[in-house]
């Protein structure tokens, strides 16, 4: 922690907002303790029974899993509220305009999350290629005896990655899929520095049509913006190899998800791999559900241990930043 909290003795801690404690969309147990050196913590359960005396002490709220939302009457009942930190990059559930109408700073935790999503890409384009999740299927089933000549996965060594979005967590990927021997393509707004390209082998695609027609694998890593909203649709998906693999870690909606199933049912595409769907979960009905060249997982992009603690350590020292009159780390602006 670089920034310490200047609280004079006898005088209260700011009060920090959060959805709940534990369950589904509340902070974590193991992070209480943390958090109470540096806040009074108020859950929104507290807030809304006491909202009188409550709303005067908030000056920080803690998102977690998009969580508490945020919304014009929230930020209303909240006179001195200073800061949001939200657990994660994606910043696509806030309306940052409104929140800076307000007057209120804004943070995410890029730092602390970049490694383990790009481990969960990772993950996800050798469980595909590997056709693990259906390997693990046959080797657990009631007359399982041996496995069939034919089931045969892809080869990654050597393979071409196209990289969608080479911000920090797609150079980190860029940086895990060197180690394969892959061949590394990929797309950004803004072309990285040429010792960058150089350290990971990477070729820059000015139009992501280039990316896509020549990708083994296709790993999206980019925010959701009304820019990137179905940046994956009908078109893209046939200019990409019958043989080749989507993996989206970065959000549902940057996929045309019913393009998707007919590209897959079809054979447009060989498979895909996605952390993240629109919505989450998932309709229990829904045919992405139902088809063996998907691999979905529940969002695990960020979730390990190590992880989510330093996004609650970087988040805080955004937030006592902010309290502190000082620039804070990881600021987003509105665009």
């Amino acid at each position: 922690m670089k920034v310490k909290p200047k609280i004079m003795k006898g005088e209260e801690l700011p009060g920090l907002l959060v959805n709940e404690i534990g369950g589904m969309h509340g902070i974590l147990h193991d992070h209480v303790e943390f958090l109470k050196k540096h806040f009074c913590l108020i859950t929104m359960k507290e807030f809304l029974e006491n909202k009188k005396n409550m709303s005067k002490k908030v000056q920080a709220v803690y998102l977690w899993w998009h969580k508490p939302v945020i919304d014009k009457d929230l930020l209303q009942s909240l006179p001195n509220l200073k800061v949001i930190a939200n657990s994660g990059v994606g910043m696509d559930h806030l309306d940052l305009k409104l929140v800076a109408s307000f007057g209120v700073k804004m943070a995410n935790a890029p730092c602390a999350v970049s490694s383990s999503t790009a481990d969960t890409g990772m993950a996800l384009l050798l469980a595909s290629a590997r056709r693990l999740v259906e390997g693990y299927h046959v080797a657990v089933s009631p007359g399982m005896e041996y496995c069939e000549a034919d089931f045969l996965g892809v080869e990654v060594t050597g393979a071409t990655l196209g990289i969608i979005g080479m911000g920090s967590i797609g150079y980190k990927i860029a940086l895990r899929a060197k180690a394969f021997e892959m061949k590394i393509l990929y797309h950004n707004r803004t072309r990285r520095k040429e010792q960058e390209e150089q350290a990971v082998g990477a070729l820059y695609c000015e139009k992501i049509d280039d990316l896509l027609c020549q990708a083994d694998f296709v790993m999206v890593v980019v925010s959701l913006t009304p820019q990137t909203h179905k940046l994956i649709g009908k078109r893209e998906m046939e200019l990409m190899k019958p043989t080749a693999t989507l993996i989206n870690i970065s959000r549902g909606a940057v996929v045309d998800q019913e393009a998707l199933v007919i590209a897959l049912r079809s054979g447009v595409i060989r498979a895909a791999a996605l952390d993240v769907t629109y919505p989450e979960p998932l309709p229990r009905d829904h045919p992405l559900l139902k088809l063996k060249n998907v691999i979905i997982t529940p969002h695990l992009g960020i979730k390990t241990d190590k992880a989510t603690r330093m996004i609650t350590e970087e988040a805080v020292e955004n937030i006592l930043a902010a309290l502190a009159g000082l620039p804070m780390p990881s600021e987003v602006h509105p665009s």
